[in-house]
């Protein structure tokens, strides 16, 4: 008589994964790697370990990047590709004999739709609904942003990410420690580890500290690591991190923020 297969052997549950995305700008492998070692070459071992999904969403549709190159590439800096996002068929067919997943494009288009003819005659616009006047603000507003706070101390090692939000951090930032938040960032204590506001793409977020003593700010993807004996203006003084549009290109800033 066969014997039953002991299912209680493995359980497979729900999990979310925090990976870093790599967004490609370019299928040139050799252009890609030389990117990296610019970006990543004087901190090596910075973003050891972590996970990364290579996005195809910016490249041409039929674009087939070299991924065995580009994972090496990002290998040799302690990165591990683990999906591919956004790829034409024959990358995706090359990403699964690697042994990476595929993920879909995002539900973003990637350009916006042509407009559409307008009629000679447009169709009249329906007035709204009045809303009553006893209506409280709090409800007219259908989606209001959450936030979340930390008041406890985040040790070196620790990471925190506040998805679809800002976060609040009443408490020490020590150096090695990491705090990410899709929204804006504020941490009412010394900032000495690092911090990614804009973690989904926004480029409108910042960050703000009382004690500037970072390791690596970003925003959106566009980071700045600091060398405290070369920050010295800033160093222990109240600071604001965010991005501006210089030329064709967006560029970090952290300044000063003034507290009277």
């Amino acid at each position: 008589m066969a014997r039953k297969p002991d299912t209680s052997a493995i359980e497979l549950k729900s999990a979310t994964l925090e990976a870093m995305r790599a967004v490609l700008r370019s299928d040139d492998s050799t252009a890609i790697a030389a990117a990296l070692d610019a970006r990543l070459g004087s901190m090596p071992g910075f973003f050891s370990g972590e996970p990364v999904v290579i996005d195809c969403s910016e490249l041409p549709a039929d674009a087939r990047p070299d991924l065995p190159a580009i994972r090496d590439a990002l290998g040799r800096h302690a990165l591990t590709a683990i999906a591919v996002q956004a790829a034409c068929d024959a990358a995706a067919d090359d990403a699964r004999a690697l042994g990476m997943a595929v993920l879909a494009a995002e539900s973003a288009p990637r350009a916006a739709p042509a407009p559409e003819a307008v009629p000679e005659t447009p169709a009249p616009i329906p007035e709204p609904e009045p809303v009553p006047a006893s209506t409280p603000e709090a409800v007219i507003t259908q989606t209001q942003r959450r936030t979340e706070i930390i008041d406890k101390p985040l040790r070196s090692g620790q990471r925190i990410y506040a998805r679809g939000c800002d976060l609040v951090v009443l408490a020490m930032v020590s150096a090695g420690a990491e705090v990410i938040a899709d929204g804006n960032i504020h941490i009412y204590a010394p900032l000495r580890g690092r911090a990614l506001a804009g973690a989904s793409g926004d480029t409108q977020a910042r960050i703000f500290t009382t004690c500037f003593e970072a390791e690596l700010v970003s925003i959106a993807g566009v980071y700045k690591t600091f060398e405290h004996t070369a920050s010295g203006e800033l160093l222990r003084r109240p600071a604001h991190v965010r991005l501006e549009d210089h030329s064709d290109k967006q560029v970090l800033t952290v300044a000063a923020l003034a507290t009277t």
